[in-house]
Parts: C-alpha cells; sequence; structure tokens
C-alpha cells in the first residue's frame, strides 16, 4: 500500500505534535496530510515544511481518500472514530489503549514482531504503551537467543507522558519552588512534580497495581507471545521533561554473560549499548531525548536470579515510545 494520504487524529496533541516532527525530519512528500482534532482545536494551524496547514475536526467524511491514519487521542475518540476511517478505506495505527489488548488487533513493535502487522481483520493496529516499547525493545533479543522467565521493572516516567499540561505543571512548580513560593496546585498529575516524585501513572487497579502497570505486563506477554510471562512493574513519575527510563532485572532461560548480552543487544535493531561504568557513561533521558534508538546499559548479572540480567533502559516516549514506533508500522505497511 502507499502512504501517499496521511491522516493524523490528535494533532494538536503532544504525540501529534512529534509526528509531525519525524515526518518533516524524513521529508515525507505524499500528496495529503490532513490534521485532525477536536472541535475545540479546529480551524488552528500547524506548521509543516514552511506552509501552515488548518486542522480540521472529527466529522463524517473526513477519512475519505486516506491511505492511513495515525491517531494519538484518546481511547474514546479511538472507539468511536476508528470504525468510521476503516469504512473510508484507510488502515488505522492508533495509540490509545482502545484495541491492544484485543484478540483481532494486532500489537506492534517493528524490532519485535514486524509479521504480526499482516494479520488485521479491523483494519486497526495497535501502538503499545511507551513503557512497554521502550521496555519490549531491550527484551526482545534476550528472549529470541535464551528466554526469559520473568521481569521486574522500574519505571522513571518524565512529565511529557502525561502531556503538554503535565509539561507546564512540573515548570510551574520547579520555578515556585527556586523562588521559595507555594507550589501551584497540580491538576493535570495527581501531586507535584516540582523537586518530587510519585508512584502512580494511571488509575489504581484490582491488588492496588496500577493501570499501566498493567499494561507492561499484558502488553509485554501480548508482544512476545509470551502469554505466561511474569511481569512485576511499578511505575514512577519522575521531575523529568521528557524521556523514560527502566530499571530492569530479568530471570533468564539460560545463562548469558553480562558481555555476551552487550554483544548480543548491540546488534539488535533499535538499540544502541551505552555501558562504560569506569567512564561514568549510561543512559541519561538528558543525553537521550529527541533520539529514535532506544538506549541501555548498567548490564550487569543479577543477584537475584539465576541465571539472571539487570540492565537500565532510556528511552524518548514520544519518539520511540509513541510517534516514531506508529510511523515505523505505517513503513511495514508501505513495504507490503
Amino acid at each position: 500500500m502507499t502512504l501517499d494520504r496521511l491522516a493524523i487524529v490528535g494533532a494538536t496533541g503532544a504525540v501529534g505534535r512529534e509526528l509531525l516532527a519525524i515526518l518533516e525530519q524524513r521529508g515525507w512528500r505524499g500528496e495529503e496530510l490532513r490534521l485532525i482534532a477536536s472541535a475545540r482545536s479546529a480551524g488552528r494551524e500547524l506548521e509543516f515544511r514552511g506552509e501552515r496547514l488548518r486542522v480540521e475536526a472529527l466529522r463524517p467524511g473526513v477519512f475519505d481518500g486516506i491511505d492511513v491514519a495515525l491517531f494519538a487521542a484518546s481511547g474514546d475518540v479511538a472507539r468511536e472514530w476508528a470504525g468510521p476511517a476503516g469504512e473510508a478505506g484507510a488502515v488505522v495505527i492508533d495509540n490509545s489503549s482502545a484495541f491492544r489488548l484485543d484478540e483481532d488487533v494486532p500489537l506492534v513493535v517493528p524490532e519485535c514482531n514486524p509479521d504480526a502487522v499482516r494479520e488485521r481483520p479491523r483494519g486497526i493496529i495497535a501502538n503499545p504503551n511507551c513503557s512497554t516499547i521502550i521496555l519490549v525493545v531491550a527484551l526482545a533479543p534476550i528472549v529470541r537467543a535464551v528466554g526469559i522467565r520473568r521481569v521486574v521493572a522500574s519505571t522513571y516516567q518524565a512529565a511529557s507522558g502525561a502531556g503538554i499540561a503535565a509539561i507546564d505543571e512540573l515548570h510551574a512548580a520547579t520555578a515556585a519552588a527556586l523562588r521559595g513560593e507555594d507550589l501551584p496546585t497540580p491538576t493535570a498529575l495527581p501531586h507535584t512534580l516540582g523537586f518530587n516524585l510519585f508512584p502512580r501513572i494511571d488509575v489504581f487497579r484490582a491488588g492496588d497495581y496500577t493501570r499501566e502497570e498493567d499494561k507492561m505486563m499484558f502488553e509485554t506477554r501480548k508482544i512476545l507471545a509470551l502469554p505466561e510471562l511474569a511481569v512485576e512493574a511499578t511505575c514512577v513519575r519522575v521531575p523529568v521533561e521528557r524521556c523514560h527510563s527502566e530499571s530492569v532485572t530479568v530471570e533468564l532461560g539460560a545463562p548469558l554473560s553480562a558481555a555476551d548480552a552487550r554483544a548480543l543487544l548491540r546488534a539488535a535493531p533499535g538499540l544502541v549499548v551505552e555501558d562504560d561504568p569506569s567512564a561514568d557513561e549510561y543512559p541519561q533521558p538528558i543525553t537521550w531525548s529527541g533520539s529514535d534508538p532506544v538506549a541501555v546499559g548498567r548490564i550487569r548479572a543479577s543477584r537475584v536470579f539465576d541465571p539472571g540480567l539487570t540492565m537500565w533502559i532510556v528511552g524518548d516516549q514520544l519518539r520511540k515510545g509513541a510517534a516514531l514506533n506508529a510511523l515505523q508500522i505505517a513503513d511495514l505497511l508501505a513495504a507490503e
């Protein structure tokens, strides 16, 4: 199929803007790029390749003639409009959680399960959760080499994962703290991020795990085709503007030394190994923000699992964790 006519739903949000930026960086030269958002944002203009593109409202007929519709909006919007987009002939790549665990919707990370895009009976492909994408890009080579039995992950998730309003709250709270003023009351987040962090992302569910932690477990199982994989996740919001980090320990199916793991990960697609503790070299959000690859470091033998490995993973959640992964899925469609 072609990628000549694209639509971005949720174009004015953080992920929508990132999609626009990556398309421009890639030099995309298709015939039409349709920017779509809620009625509240309709009429706004966004810049693309030196031109001003007007944002359209979601409405019947807005997907006519579109090849691929990139949804970067809420789950409610996806559930309401993915069907009409498909009926108009577009393949939907959805960044929300609306369809990720549906059996008849592929959940795809191109470095891990590219063949999954071929089976899409509903014309929908789901883009995984940002933390899951960053995790599985690093896990997939290890799964293929020796297998994995258990995963324990703690995430350190940036404000931008909660949208533009959360970034603004981080800036405002930090500035107020530095001035010695009372911190403003947050509305986009449950607590202030100014000189603070808190272990809650999304809502709490059964067993006092959050929905984000459940997403990491169920989505990792689906992407890696390991339905019984044990995944223990604790997801934390930290006062970083952009780029998620993860501390991950895995129990392996067979022995794999830290040195062999470094070599394995260096050869894997979408990964960069930055791992020289003697020189204080390891991935950090400040250095990997805005980058496409997922970075891995602090690779070492686990002291808990035998055989096992522990590692530190950093990835830009707006790029590889969302917009870039969606466009890589679109590349797979074009290759068909």
